[in-house]
C-alpha cells in the first residue's frame, strides 16, 4: 500500500531589513554639541533668558497700561522669589578705592528683587565718592549686579592748615593722606590751592624741562604761585603771565644753570627781569643774564630789587 506524502509550502525567506535613512543633524544641534558646556546647561540658560524676558515685558506692560504701582511691585517681588534676586555683586575697575564701599552702595536697596533695583540711583550714589570719575551699573540675570568703575588718578597732595589730602588733576578731593605716608607727588599748599590744580597743571606744562624739579607750589594771596624746586630754591611768579615767566626762567636755567648754585630765591613778579637772592644777603641781586650771575653785593639795586623776597 503506497503512502501519499503531502508536502507543505516552501519555507519563507526572511525579509530583508529596510535600511533606515540617516537622521540629519540640524545646524542648531551641531552648534550646541560644539559648546564647552552640557546640553542641559544650555537649556537652563535658555529657560532663564526666556523667563527674564517675559518678566521684563510684563513690567513694561503694566506700566504702559497704567496698572497701579503696587501691582507692578508685586509682580517684581514675585520674580525675586522665583530666583531673580540680587545675590552677587561683581566689581571691576577698582585700584585704590575701598571695594566694600561699592558693595554697600550696590546692596542699599529697598528690595533686592532684580526688576526693582534702580540702576541709575546706584550710579548716582557711587559718583558721590571722590575716587569715582564714572560708573556703569547693569544686571546679569538671574542674580548678579555688575558694577564697572572708572577711577580718578592722583595728581598732587594738597596741604591746608596742616591737613594733607590727595587730589586729582581737576582738584577733586580723593582721600586724606598721613604725613608719614606722603606719595611721591607734587605738593600744593595754601587755601584754595586745590581749586587751582587745573591752572597749575597748565603752568607746569609751559616748561616741561622744569616740571620734574618742582616739588611744591604755594598759592599766594589767592592770586599767584611760588614754586619750590628739589634743590631748595623758590621762584616767585607773577599774577599775570605766569606760564611765560616760567618758560623764560627755564630758558635762562638751560643757558647756564641757576638751580643748585647756592641761590635762595628767584623773583619774576616783574616778568621783564629776574631778581635773585642768596642766603644771608640783605639785598637782592638783579640778574639780567645768567652769564652775569655773581654773589649779590650789599649795595642797592633799585626799589624793585630791594622788595624781592618780601612776599612769602
Amino acid at each position: 500500500m503506497s503512502r501519499t506524502i503531502k508536502r507543505g509550502p516552501p519555507p519563507r525567506r526572511p525579509a530583508a531589513r529596510r535600511k533606515q535613512p540617516a537622521r540629519k543633524v540640524g545646524l542648531f544641534a551641531r552648534a550646541i554639541a560644539a559648546l564647552p558646556v552640557s546640553e542641559d546647561t544650555v537649556r537652563k540658560a535658555a529657560t532663564w533668558t526666556i523667563t527674564g524676558g517675559g518678566i521684563a515685558l510684563a513690567l513694561v506692560a503694566v506700566t504702559w497700561i497704567g496698572i497701579p504701582g503696587m501691582i507692578g511691585t508685586a509682580i517684581a517681588e514675585g520674580a525675586g522669589k522665583a530666583g531673580f534676586r540680587v545675590e552677587q555683586i561683581e566689581v571691576t575697575g577698582l585700584k585704590r578705592m575701598d571695594r566694600m564701599s561699592v558693595y554697600a552702595v550696590a546692596l542699599d536697596q529697598q528690595s533686592r528683587a532684580m526688576p526693582l533695583v534702580d540702576l541709575e540711583a546706584v550710579r548716582s550714589k557711587l559718583l558721590r565718592y571722590g575716587w569715582i570719575a564714572d560708573a556703569h551699573v547693569s544686571r546679569r540675570l538671574p542674580d548678579t549686579l555688575l558694577v564697572d568703575i572708572v577711577e580718578r588718578t592722583p595728581a598732587a597732595v594738597w596741604q591746608d592748615n596742616g591737613q594733607l589730602t590727595l587730589i586729582d588733576k581737576d582738584g577733586v578731593l580723593l582721600e586724606p593722606v598721613h604725613a608719614d605716608a606722603i606719595p611721591d607727588l607734587p605738593l600744593v599748599i595754601g587755601p584754595g590751592a586745590d581749586r587751582q590744580e587745573p591752572g597749575y597743571q597748565a603752568l607746569l606744562a609751559a616748561a616741561p624741562a622744569l616740571k620734574p624739579r618742582v616739588k611744591a607750589a604755594t598759592w599766594i594771596g589767592n592770586r599767584r604761585w611760588d614754586l619750590t624746586f628739589d634743590s631748595g630754591e623758590t621762584l616767585a611768579l607773577p599774577e599775570d603771565g605766569a606760564p611765560t615767566a616760567l618758560l623764560k626762567f627755564a630758558e635762562l636755567d638751560g643757558a647756564r644753570p641757576l638751580l643748585g648754585r647756592g641761590w635762595l630765591r628767584f623773583d619774576m613778579r616783574d616778568p621783564s627781569k629776574l631778581v635773585a637772592r642768596k642766603p644771608g644777603a640783605s639785598m637782592a641781586h638783579n640778574v639780567p643774564d645768567p652769564s652775569e650771575v655773581t654773589t649779590p653785593s650789599t649795595s642797592g639795586t633799585g626799589a624793585a630789587d630791594s622788595q624781592a623776597g618780601a612776599e612769602g
